[in-house]
């Protein structure tokens, strides 16, 4: 079990609808961190932007980027997540992929389907909650969308780590500092939030404003708005623990079923 879990969050621009540019824009990033890292994040539809053209970037479980990430957990011993457009039986989905050194993947269909542009209309929604046990941590990796919805995060697994990979847009960017720090405080997790910023081929903008939250709501990254960047964050367990043995606002979680 690892009492510290060192967290790289990438912060970038994506190439829009280029699976390939992307996976050579982040193989750079991921080559240029230094040093032991545990875990690197990306963002939602890394390899596309958040587009509703799924026939055009879509790929399988046997794909390039799946083996891409495969090599490149491989090559960095560290386990790496972000969602991209996956086919399967006909469907096309925003597909969250945990995948670790081992070459293990874990897989997390988004829950939520973002309405307001009709992504409900192209993919299918998920309907199992992920939680994930790695290096003896609790991850729970939900995409964008999902952090509107408190219960579908909500922590009766004790999870230790809320994460949430996004294309959360410029406009509507204080509701994403506002609720993923509202998370960390409710579910008494670190929650990490990684962003894109740029503009899109539907000429949406993204500020960035990726961060990580410990516990008690406070703020332990510092990205630029509106700029690239990559940041290594590490996370204690020591920290969770020592606030939950002491405050213990988990043990008074109301008791009730999600129908889906």
């Amino acid at each position: 079990m690892e009492k510290e879990l060192k967290v790289a969050l990438i912060q970038a621009n994506l190439v829009w609808e280029n699976p390939q540019k992307n996976r050579e824009q982040f193989t750079e990033k991921i080559e240029q961190i230094s040093g032991s890292i545990n875990l690197i994040i990306l963002p939602e539809m890394f390899t596309s932007g958040f587009t509703m053209n799924a026939e055009k970037v879509a790929e399988t479980m046997g794909g390039e980027t799946i083996t891409w990430l495969k090599d490149m957990a491989a090559k960095k011993d560290a386990a790496i997540v972000g969602s991209l457009v996956i086919t399967e039986a006909g469907k096309y989905y925003n597909r969250l992929v945990f995948v670790e050194p081992s070459g293990k993947i874990t897989i997390y269909n988004k829950r939520h389907a973002f309405t307001l542009v009709g992504e409900e209309k192209t993919y299918t929604a998920g309907n199992e909650k992920l939680i994930i046990d790695y290096l003896g941590w609790k991850i729970c990796p939900l995409i964008c969308y999902d952090l509107r919805f408190p219960v579908w995060a909500r922590n009766t697994e004790d999870y230790e780590v809320l994460i949430y990979v996004a294309n959360w847009p410029k406009p509507r960017v204080t509701a994403w500092d506002t609720l993923l720090k509202a998370r960390a405080i409710e579910n008494m997790s670190y929650c990490i939030g990684v962003n894109r910023v740029g503009v899109d081929g539907v000429n949406s903008e993204y500020s960035g404003h990726s961060a990580v939250y410990d516990v008690l709501g406070n703020q332990l990254s510092n990205f630029e708005p509106h700029e690239e960047g990559t940041q290594i964050i590490t996370l204690e367990k020591r920290h969770v623990e020592a606030y939950r043995n002491k405050l213990k606002f988990l043990n008074d979680r109301d008791a009730f079923s999600i129908h889906l």
